[in-house]
């Protein structure tokens, strides 16, 4: 496991606000063009974090975005299938000092639609229903049960025993939801804390900057503390970032900005790097293995012989594991006292006994 130290990031432009508008500029201008779903997609993500970090601006520099707002309706009418990109761009473009009141008339459109109705997935709703009430209208008035089954699911600890990204980052986006992110108490129950814990166990051991990012700052906006250790190599891994002009959009972009956020919040900087002219590429120097795949490799190769039990596995996992994986589970394990019921539904032996005599035997078949 790579050595955990403290990170005083240099700060390499003269102003943290010429930084951040350079990285507008990047995002609004030079990497894709407004045809293209990803722009949307970027720089939604990018005036987000802005937003919500109640960044301060320089001057003109939401200039890059004036002709993409000036069109935003003719947008929305003929994409309403982007609807929450278009809404959130709007929204943001103007709580950030962009003159003009669309988000206004664009929500109520939004909600006299039916937009959110045509949302198979909850996370979706929540999301839309959140964009809406930012300008006092609910596209959803009949659904009164949404945060409910939002907690619900957070608070399925099982669920996050085991590696499943798509259900990790839905559970960072409740949070993100609930909480207006970190505006108000997302009022989550210990299972959903614990859930979070569990997501970020997994994170950590995967190596996954970018997902134990947003769990940080879930927890951060439920009011709890993340463990020490994973912010502190979260601040490390700034440092393997390169920001190069080049063509390959491919890149780790989203990671780059998740670490920043999460930095900005966490009272660490955030926005520190040099941001070059032209189209820039995030490029990421990565680990050559995570021990998560090991630890998985490791526990599934016992067959019969796997437990739910840490204090019994321990040591044979050790054994067979190479000692950066073994140094990463010795982390993980200090960071919280829920380790012991995170590995009982990593180690999957649910199964076991359920099988024999459920089966009739072929004699009994004929």
């Amino acid at each position: 496991m790579t050595t955990i130290v403290q990170l005083n990031v240099p700060f390499r432009q003269h102003s943290k606000a010429a930084r951040q508008a350079a990285l507008l500029k990047t995002f609004a201008q030079t990497r894709r063009t407004q045809e293209d779903v990803f722009w949307l997609k970027e720089n939604a993500e990018m005036l987000n974090i802005l937003e919500c970090t109640g960044a301060e601006l320089a001057p003109n520099a939401l200039g890059a975005y004036q002709k993409f707002y000036n069109d935003i309706e003719q947008r929305m009418e003929f994409f309403p299938q982007y609807y929450r990109f278009l809404l959130s761009l709007c929204l943001d473009l103007e709580d950030l000092g962009m003159p003009g009141d669309k988000g206004a008339v664009l929500t109520d459109w939004v909600a006299r639609q039916g937009l959110a109705d045509a949302e198979l997935s909850d996370l979706q709703r929540a999301e839309a229903r959140r964009l809406c009430a930012r300008r006092g209208v609910e596209p959803l008035p009949g659904d009164t049960g949404l945060d409910d089954r939002l907690r619900s699911f957070a608070a399925r600890s099982q669920t996050f025993t085991m590696p499943n990204k798509k259900a990790a980052y839905e559970l960072t986006h409740i949070v993100f939801y609930l909480s207006e992110y970190g505006r108000v108490d997302p009022m989550l129950d210990t299972d959903a804390l614990r859930s979070l814990m569990f997501a970020g166990t997994l994170a950590f051991l995967d190596f996954n900057a970018d997902l134990l990012a947003e769990i940080c700052l879930a927890l951060r906006f439920s009011g709890a503390e993340a463990p020490e250790v994973w912010e502190i190599w979260l601040t490390q891994q700034i440092r393997t970032f390169a920001l190069e002009e080049g063509d390959g959009l491919q890149d780790d972009y989203h990671e780059y900005l998740m670490l920043n956020w999460f930095m900005t919040r966490a009272g660490q900087g955030g926005f520190g790097d040099y941001v070059p002219e032209g189209r820039v590429t995030f490029a990421r120097t990565r680990p050559g293995s995570a021990p998560l795949r090991e630890l998985s490799h490791c526990i599934y190769s016992m067959g019969d012989a796997r437990s739910a039990d840490w204090e019994v596995m321990r040591s044979e996992v050790a054994a067979h594991v190479s000692d950066e994986a073994q140094a990463a589970l010795v982390a993980a394990e200090a960071s919280t006292d829920q380790f012991g019921a995170f590995f009982e539904g990593f180690a999957r032996v649910g199964l076991r006994g359920r099988m024999a005599g459920s089966c009739p035997s072929m004699g009994a078949a004929v």
